[in-house]
């Protein structure tokens, strides 16, 4: 059978180069950091140098750089740890309401605490307004957090414009850029933000590493006490393959990501242009220009996504439909329904994420397979036998 991985946004696969850097410290080099001898002498160094490759990818320096187990953590250390630095401001915190599941759950953790949580909406396309952000700002915020781009709609945020606004006020603002770093240029120095999340996962590094860059000077509460690893910012032995698996990965990612867009963004366009052509009833989601170049996105009306990834899957084909966080909820996503779309259309989600390995065969055998596997589907819809009795079906 045909085999085609389109959810590359859950997990993308390891890079063979990115595993044999790994490989030494599965075993002759296994010291502890921490430790003083020759035996921690080299994994203190792989530490260094991933530090060093992860900040180049995103332009920033490697003291600034803190290792993490994933994109999640990183979000979780960045709006717990930033909003409750400054307890003599105040206890209000902005986000928007299309944030992944780490920054929205975090946020109400954080209201849990005592502190109060501000959602700024998005338009149709996922956008969030920068003039929205500052109207949510008020004299006792202490922290903004919106994501650099949502990697279940691939719109791109104006996260650049929001960050003017949050200077000029003196606000802390975290971008969750697990979407973006290694996928598309972030250099936080041009963004102008003070905190950013990413996750190696996303680029072909290992799951279960990640990293928080903050800003010198950027005042951030410690959330796993224990040693002094990682500048005394997040105690615990540090994961050296993983993060040699991450820095790896982010030297890799810097080096072909144009090469990277230049071969996604044609297939992207064509999946998108395409499969609404060949499928009545399908609506395209996120932003029609400013969206991740791997990354397309459909509801697909009268029938239920997860029915359609069961089928797509029999035939060899992965996707997912929402978020890898979500995918097995069985409840439709958070993020479609900030763009105003109704329960019904939101549970026909789903999301095609092209990787280094797909191919224009690929995308023809999604579109030779998917509109008999829709009409299966709907043919079983009491929804769509009403809709088409009504005389408002066809194209």
């Amino acid at each position: 059978m045909t085999r085609v991985y389109l959810d590359n946004a859950a997990t993308t696969p390891l890079l063979p180069e990115v595993r044999e850097a790994m490989l030494p410290y599965l075993g002759e080099i296994f010291g502890n950091p921490s430790s003083l001898h020759d035996w921690g002498d080299g994994a203190r160094e792989a530490l260094d140098e991933a530090r060093a490759r992860v900040a180049g990818l995103i332009g920033g320096s490697p003291e600034e750089i803190i290792f993490t187990s994933c994109g999640t953590e990183s979000n979780n250390f960045a709006v717990k740890g930033l909003a409750m630095a400054q307890p003599a401001r105040g206890k209000h915190v902005v986000v928007s309401a299309i944030e992944h599941f780490s920054v929205l759950h975090s946020a109400r953790t954080l209201e849990k605490w005592g502190f109060q949580v501000s959602e700024v909406p998005v338009d149709k396309y996922g956008l969030v307004d920068p003039a929205a952000v500052k109207k949510a700002i008020r004299p006792d915020t202490v922290l903004v957090s919106v994501m650099h781009a949502n990697g279940e709609i691939g719109t791109i945020e104006p996260v650049k414009e929001i960050a003017r606004i949050t200077r000029e006020l003196k606000i802390p603002f975290h971008t969750d850029a697990v979407a973006t770093a290694g996928t598309i240029p972030v250099d936080v120095k041009e963004l102008g933000v003070d905190a950013l999340s990413l996750a190696g996962s996303q680029f072909y590094g290992p799951k279960g590493s990640g990293a928080l860059w903050v800003k010198k000077g950027v005042r951030i509460m410690t959330l796993l006490d224990g040693g002094i690893q990682e500048g005394g910012r997040r105690g615990g032995t540090e994961n050296v393959p993983a993060i040699v698996g991450l820095g790896k990965a982010a030297e890799l990612a810097a080096a072909r990501m144009d090469a990277r867009i230049k071969q996604l963004t044609p297939l992207r366009d064509r999946l998108i242009r395409e499969l609404p052509a060949s499928i009545d009833h399908v609506i395209v989601t996120g932003h029609p220009r400013d969206r991740l170049p791997g990354n397309a996105s459909f509801c697909v009306e009268f029938i239920e996504g997860e029915s359609l990834l069961m089928l797509l899957n029999s035939r060899g084909i992965a996707v997912s439909s929402g978020s890898a966080c979500t995918s097995r909820a069985l409840k439709a996503s958070h993020v479609l329904l900030a763009l105003g779309l109704s329960h019904a259309i939101a549970q026909g989600s789903v999301l095609f994420t092209l990787g280094l390995e797909t191919a224009a065969a690929d995308i023809d055998y999604v579109l030779e397979n998917m509109p008999p596997i829709v009409d299966r589907l709907r043919q079983m819809s009491p929804l769509y036998a009403k809709f088409t009795k009504s005389g408002k079906g066809g194209k």
